[in-house]
């Protein structure tokens, strides 16, 4: 409901743009005689044509960066044998979340206990957190460890029990035998 009424204001606002510049080109070319403010309306209209060009086509070495950015981690999906999606987690505006198996008097974020490899995962198997724009996991000194498949690559790698890893979108995540895919 709120989406849609800032898209009417938007609309709103954008036709009020439009009839605002038709009357201006109206004023400057027909009823107009100084040379000086056609001059300067036609310069004005061609940079703000310019820029909206630049904007939509123009993205070049100048954005390189923008464009090289990968796309924000939202979700955690818990991946079965043949790699269908069971569960899925939203982690978006998330800063830190405990992955391992919830019980009575430890609850979990990233709730493992369901899981087909459940009596692998530790209570307090691994930690996710997010700092400076990027996701990072750590072993929280799990029985079975912490495996990572990086996108691209073909094998897992356990992880360094003293250091978090960054992780990016795309990338597996082995909780003992349970995969999670970063998306």
């Amino acid at each position: 409901m709120l989406s849609e009424k800032k898209s009417v204001w938007v609309t709103v606002v954008n036709v009020l743009i439009a009839l605002v510049a038709a009357f201006t080109l109206v004023y400057t070319y027909i009823w107009n005689t100084n040379v000086a403010l056609r001059l300067f309306v036609a310069a004005f209209f061609i940079i703000g044509l310019a820029g909206m060009a630049w904007r939509k086509y123009g993205r070049t070495a100048a954005s390189a960066p923008e464009a090289k950015k990968e796309a924000a981690i939202t979700k955690l999906a818990l991946l079965g044998d043949d790699g269908e999606r069971i569960k899925e987690w939203y982690i978006h505006g998330e800063t830190s979340l405990l992955v391992g198996r919830s019980s009575s008097d430890l609850e979990v974020q990233i709730d493992l206990s369901g899981t087909e490899y459940a009596a692998l995962v530790s209570k307090q198997h691994a930690v996710l957190n997010f700092t400076s724009g990027n996701w990072y996991i750590e072993d929280l000194e799990s029985s079975n460890g912490v495996g990572i498949k990086k996108r691209g690559e073909s094998g897992k790698r356990l992880l360094n029990g003293d250091a978090p890893e960054q992780v990016h979108s795309g990338d597996t995540l082995y909780i003992a035998n349970t995969r999670l895919l970063v998306k």
